[in-house]
């Protein structure tokens, strides 16, 4: 398995942080190597935005032209720089200069993100051939290390799946897996008063 590049730079945090970035990377790492165009009809967002945006990612090195997959020299077909993907420590990152800033607006994005997504997938009345929807949790006593072996186990098993899916197929549909490993978080001290 490929390793995920880190974030080292409070500069790509941000880039990273903008939404319809992510949702680009999401995308690139789902389907493999993009045109403009490709990305514009995913995310149902102007063309000359999309090519905005991957431009911008590609300022920060996070996508990178792919000419082996251009059918000829004007087309610009676009590929993650991290085949792997990214992986983000923001204590690091909160130490670096502007990085305090930079980690801020990226849990607020992110935040904002993980709320949508969870409000969704316990939406009521979901319309019908929306999808597949479905949520789970565990409570499972370890180690740091088994933490850290579960956590790779399923992320080798993630990309197993990725590996086999990806590419540009109508028949398929981009699906988000959302996976937290951590201790069991306490009851927030706002729980705790009512």
């Amino acid at each position: 398995m490929a390793e995920m590049q880190p974030v080292s730079d409070p500069r790509v945090l941000r880039a990273i942080a903008h939404p319809v970035r992510t949702r680009i990377l999401d995308e690139l790492e789902a389907s493999g190597p993009v045109r403009a165009a490709d990305i514009a009809r995913e995310l149902g967002i102007p063309a000359n935005q999309a090519s905005f945006h991957l431009r911008q990612l590609a300022k920060y090195g996070l996508v990178e032209e792919a000419p082996e997959e251009a059918r000829d020299k004007r087309d610009r077909v676009w590929k993650a720089a991290a085949g792997a993907g990214l992986t983000v420590n923001l204590t690091e990152l909160s130490d670096a200069p502007g990085g305090r800033a930079a980690v801020n607006v990226f849990r607020t994005s992110k935040l904002a993100w993980m709320r949508h997504v969870v409000d969704r997938a316990f939406a009521t009345g979901m319309p019908k051939g929306s999808g597949v929807f479905a949520t789970s949790d565990h409570a499972i006593k370890l180690t740091d290390e088994e933490a850290h072996q579960l956590r790779q186990e399923i992320d080798d098993l993630v990309e197993s799946w990725a590996t086999r899916t990806r590419g540009r197929d109508p028949q398929r549909r981009t699906y988000l897996l959302l996976q937290l490993v951590q201790p069991y978080p306490e009851t927030e001290p706002a729980d705790e008063e009512r």
